[in-house]
């Protein structure tokens, strides 16, 4: 307990989190802007008759057309944390609605859009705003160019979790064996410079696979020794870049870059601040006091919010070791555990809508119902399959159709393998509901 507390109360200078604190908010405006400027706002949430939910948050609605507001709150909160005025309130504000936007639709997820409300809600808490920041300059009370120690390694610690979790999930078989799916993926980008007449050799393939599953389990540990440290972050920006061009992933590789300088020392974020003043004529020297900003009641709890946090972001991810069967196929437990592009799945899904007095019965055009995006992730996910069926069923009830029932035909193809029936046919999927239980509702996966 005693290194405990005095690791607690160890200070560092604060120059690295600011420097996270100015990309991250930076970053996340430029993803709002893209968003807003390729029309997504409209595709996703605006055209499309239904949206799927999260299990516990069937509550969040998309509110038409504020949901432009919406994002642009978001934007400017985003902007707002970068420069550091009324942080605490910014912060706040971007990790609601950018978590709200999130959760409207569940055809939308990706990996990084739930690290960036990780990392939202982790800087909710950490004094990023006391150095370097509007909120410094004006309040003069609030200044430091200290932190504590435990404010920049919580957020090596989310970022080791994200690469080793990441690692971790490659260790199967498809991966590591057949390569897949980058054997299915790589092949399509012929066209790139240089690499293009490679990318259908199985060498490739492999080289791809292996050498992605030793960097994310490799990457922290040479970011953090300072030997290999400057290595290290060419390699993240090789990787990332390398992926960006290979697969269409957004801002997520521009994100882990930046990112992963919290592992430099305050030396480099020094330099990095005063480049920043000379570029923007800032008075750095302002911002570079001695004294140690005094925390209050509040922020002693902090550790202890914070780690049990970490605490669930640990636990969380392996909660697919309750479930039986394979975790690709039955998709519990997939979502939130740090999976990236570890699957090609195809399908479809026909369903049939029948009267159970009567036997009469007629099928659906998907097309009536789901924009493309919806009815290809809809095809391949047993939850979403679930949730559109039950809509379906409330739908047709609502007009005039009695005691009605609703199954699925479908098949899905799990990376490169022929495909499979999926769903039992059988099942009258309006008695089955989404929970935390096993979906035995899935048919079992023949490899």
């Amino acid at each position: 307990m005693e290194k405990i507390n005095k690791y607690l109360n160890q200070d560092t200078k604060a120059a690295p989190l600011a420097v996270f604190r100015i990309f991250f908010g930076l970053l996340m405006l430029l993803s709002i802007i893209r968003f807003w400027y390729h029309g997504w706002i409209e595709k996703l949430y605006l055209l499309p008759k239904m949206h799927f939910h999260y299990l516990g948050f069937e509550f969040v609605e998309v509110p038409g057309n504020f949901t432009y507001l919406l994002f642009l709150l978001c934007g400017l909160s985003a902007l707002l944390v970068s420069v550091g005025y009324k942080y605490r309130v910014s912060i706040v504000i971007f990790f609601l609605t950018f978590t709200y936007i999130e959760l409207m639709d569940k055809t939308t997820y990706l990996n990084h859009y739930y690290f960036i409300s990780v990392l939202g809600f982790i800087l909710i808490w950490l004094p990023a705003h006391r150095y370097y920041s509007i909120d410094a300059y004006q309040k003069p009370s609030i200044r430091s160019s200290y932190v504590k120690q435990w404010h920049i390694d919580i957020l090596k610690v989310i970022l080791a979790i994200v690469y080793i979790y990441a690692g971790l999930a490659k260790l199967n078989h498809d991966w590591m064996i057949r390569a897949m799916p980058l054997a299915i993926w790589l092949p399509t980008k012929f066209d790139i410079p240089l690499l293009g007449s490679m990318m259908h050799e199985k060498w490739m393939h492999y080289l791809f696979s292996w050498g992605g599953a030793i960097y994310d389990l490799s990457i922290i540990g040479f970011l953090l020794w300072r030997r290999t440290r400057i290595l290290a972050f060419v390699m993240v920006v090789v990787f990332h870049v390398m992926t960006r061009v290979l697969f269409p992933i957004g801002m997520f590789p521009y994100i882990m870059i930046f990112s992963a300088l919290i592992f430099f020392d305050h030396v480099v974020h020094d330099k990095l601040l005063s480049y920043f003043s000379r570029i923007f004529g800032i008075n750095k020297s302002k911002f570079d006091t001695k004294e140690i900003y005094q925390y209050t009641a509040i922020d002693k709890f902090t550790p202890y919010i914070l780690g049990g946090f970490m605490l669930f972001q640990l636990i969380f991810p392996l909660r697919n070791l309750a479930y039986p069967g394979n975790v690709f196929w039955t998709e519990q437990g997939y979502r939130f555990s740090w999976r990236v592009m570890l699957m090609e799945k195809t399908g479809y899904a026909n369903f049939k809508i029948l009267n159970g007095n009567t036997g009469k019965r007629f099928y659906v055009d998907n097309h009536d119902f789901l924009t493309a995006t919806q009815q290809k992730q809809m095809s391949t996910q047993p939850d979403l399959i679930v949730e559109y069926a039950r809509y379906l069923g409330e739908h047709f009830a609502s007009q005039g159709h009695e005691h009605v029932e609703v199954y699925v035909e479908s098949q899905v193809a799990l990376n490169g393998r022929k495909s499979q029936p999926f769903i039992d046919p059988n099942r009258d999927l309006m008695k089955v509901k989404n929970g935390l239980s096993n979906r035995d509702y899935i048919l079992p996966f023949h490899d």
